[in-house]
């Protein structure tokens, strides 16, 4: 597998890595040497200390073309200001960074999961960009796993006993399903709005703790990872294509291959989820254009 990018998000996805032994192999790439390497040496020392499996080497973008995998972490420089529509405050800055990455990644047969913000967004450019057609984009499924966990408090039962998705966009247009969502295969018998109002304050909670999510990426592309290798059968809520855009919705992974699982959706859901893609597709055309080389 490969890794790129070595900032907070990408160290603690890597050790999360590492630590499971999932991969035999972790190329840790970065445009920072300093940052890059250093990464490499500790996330080695991780892996003697827990008697894990996994080699961990620096690698080059080119590298990348023999993972099975690859992961997206990577975050540019910049001051995010937005006060509305945090996710999407990186969109300008990051967007240049990973166009230039999913060109030099042309060809790729492998599985890309795309983690960098925002998310939906940064997906659909990469796998426009790359022509890539294993692309998917990690967030709605941190929203529905958040979701689950805070209704099973609400419930005071255990998270393995709620079924429920939240879809769309991961950010502020984010569409929960209450309509279809069960606790120990009934009809929720809690506030749902309650547990929609604490998701929604769930993501500053964090960032004013300890200044970035962290641990909960980490925790989705591991789940993740796992089902698109194969490894598992399940669902997992990942940015793909619907429609011109892509945004969040249930996968149901068999043998490593997906299959759309989309829930029904009541009418108010389903426009709530139109709005989504309209936004999003809005919101896609005001991305930087990806500048042309120029040959030398």
């Amino acid at each position: 597998m490969g890794i790129v990018g070595a900032g907070a998000v990408g160290q603690t996805v890597a050790a999360s890595l590492v630590t499971a032994g999932l991969p035999e192999r972790l190329l840790v790439v970065s445009r920072r040497p300093g940052p890059v390497q250093g990464l490499a040496a500790d996330l080695q020392d991780l892996a003697h200390t827990a008697r894990s499996r996994s080699l961990v080497e620096v690698g080059e973008v080119a590298d990348l073309h023999g993972c099975d995998a690859v992961v997206i972490v990577l975050r540019t420089d910049f001051k995010n200001t937005a006060e509305r529509d945090i996710r999407r405050g990186g969109a300008a800055a990051n967007a240049p960074a990973l166009g230039e990455l999913a060109r030099e990644l042309r060809g790729y047969g492998g599985t890309v999961l795309v983690v960098t913000n925002p998310v939906d967004l940064m997906a659909r450019r990469f796998a426009d960009v790359s022509g890539c057609s294993r692309v998917f984009g990690i967030g709605s499924n941190l929203d529905s796993a958040r979701y689950r966990l805070l209704l099973a408090g609400y419930a005071q039962v255990s998270p393995e006993l709620v079924r429920g998705h939240v879809i769309g966009e991961h950010g502020d247009r984010a569409v929960v399903c209450a309509s279809t969502t069960t606790v120990g295969s009934r009809p929720v018998a809690v506030s749902v709005r309650a547990v929609v109002e604490d998701l929604q304050r769930r993501p500053a909670l964090i960032r004013n703790g300890i200044g970035r999510t962290r641990c909960g990426p980490a925790g989705a592309v591991l789940s993740t990872l796992r089902k698109v290798l194969g490894l598992v059968d399940g669902i997992e809520e990942l940015s793909v294509p619907y429609g011109d855009v892509y945004l969040g919705i249930p996968l149901r992974f068999t043998g490593g291959q997906a299959a759309p699982s989309l829930p029904s959706l009541t009418r108010f859901e389903r426009l709530r989820l139109d709005s989504a893609a309209s936004s999003l597709r809005d919101a896609y055309a005001q991305l930087p254009a990806l500048p042309e080389r120029i040959a030398t």
